[in-house]
């Protein structure tokens, strides 16, 4: 030890350290991996035998409780009838079994299965790979209809595309939503003032940026401009690093006006006069309200040249069945 002086000895754990996290990172895929082949291949075999005739009529409805208790008395945990009936449904999902994502654990697929809809069940699975979704996230996103929100914007093509890829960020289109649904805020909905509703989204922060999509981080909130000794405060601030761009976000507890929509104009110009560097693009403005009229804002953003846009918030979901409806509606082409 004598010999070993203390930064070349500290750069000798931080090497066997890292080996050991991507060997457990590794080792913890490999076993992933197993399971889920495991558990389609438990898949295959139920519906390879409920297709066998008489067999299959001898024991009906009684197959996956019976099937259950006998696996449990001999294998322990880990097979109840909801757990049979979803390795069942995996294999009939993905009858190839090369199509199952290593990188998605059993439980992501058993929520995955759970939706019924393959179109969404796609999706889902395409966005828990691209932006790493935790079981949790994956849940809080399909009580938040993501799919059908994201799909109504889009026709049927892309609404294949979607199911297909997952949502890219490609462009500033891809990056601004309307509405935004902030449910997670269990505000009320009426008598909301800003100053409120601002702070709330500051205090649940992790969950905000989750509905502002892949990229965001977070740069400051009511950051201040100065003009000639007046001060102006821009709500919250984000930078966008995929974007590369400064993303302005200004809430209204009311319908915007054209007041609002100029205000944004001067903050986007201030920003990308005084806080863009070298490497940034042209800002992103977005007047954040409670309602618009389409007419207003077309007449209010028209000569401006900013990427200034206007969302709606909502602070709850309409209901999901009229979602549904609606986006079967885009699918079958319809007006």
């Amino acid at each position: 030890m004598s010999d070993l002086t203390p930064n070349t000895y500290q750069t000798l754990i931080d090497r066997i350290a890292t080996c050991l996290t991507q060997g457990r990172i590794q080792a913890n895929q490999q076993v992933n991996t197993v399971l889920l082949e495991t558990y389609w291949q438990v898949g295959q075999h139920i519906i390879e035998f409920e297709q066998s005739g008489q067999e299959r009529a001898e024991y009906g409805s009684r197959l996956l409780p019976q099937l259950s208790k006998d696996l449990k008395q001999t294998h322990g945990k880990g097979f109840s009838r909801s757990n049979l009936q979803y390795m069942r449904l995996l294999y009939l999902a993905y009858p190839k079994r090369q199509t199952l994502s290593g990188k998605l654990t059993w439980s992501h697929y058993t929520e995955l299965l759970a939706v019924s809809d393959d179109l969404a069940r796609s999706f889902y699975e395409q966005q828990c790979i691209r932006e790493n979704w935790s079981v949790r996230e994956l849940k809080r996103q399909k009580n938040a209809a993501l799919f059908e929100r994201v799909a109504l914007s889009k026709d049927r093509e892309e609404i294949l595309d979607l199911a297909q890829q997952g949502q890219p960020i490609e462009s500033v289109q891809d990056v601004v939503k309307d509405p935004y649904v902030f449910e997670f805020l269990d505000l009320p909905e009426r008598n909301l003032r800003e100053s409120d509703l601002e702070q709330r989204l500051i205090e649940k922060l992790e969950q905000f940026l989750l509905e502002l999509g892949k990229g965001f981080a977070f740069i400051g909130q009511q950051y201040r401009i100065t003009l000639n000794n007046t001060h102006f405060y821009v709500d919250l601030v984000f930078y966008h690093r995929i974007l590369k761009c400064f993303v302005l976000i200004d809430l209204k507890a009311r319908a915007v006006t054209h007041q609002d929509i100029g205000q944004m104009n001067l903050y986007l110009n201030y920003f990308r006069a005084e806080e863009n560097v070298e490497d940034d693009n042209e800002p992103i403005g977005i007047v954040l309200a409670r309602d618009k009229d389409e007419i207003l804002v077309e007449y209010a953003t028209g000569s401006i040249s900013n990427q200034l846009f206007v969302s709606r918030y909502q602070l709850y979901l309409p209901n999901r069945e009229d979602l549904q409806q609606e986006l079967q509606r885009i699918l079958r082409g319809e007006p």
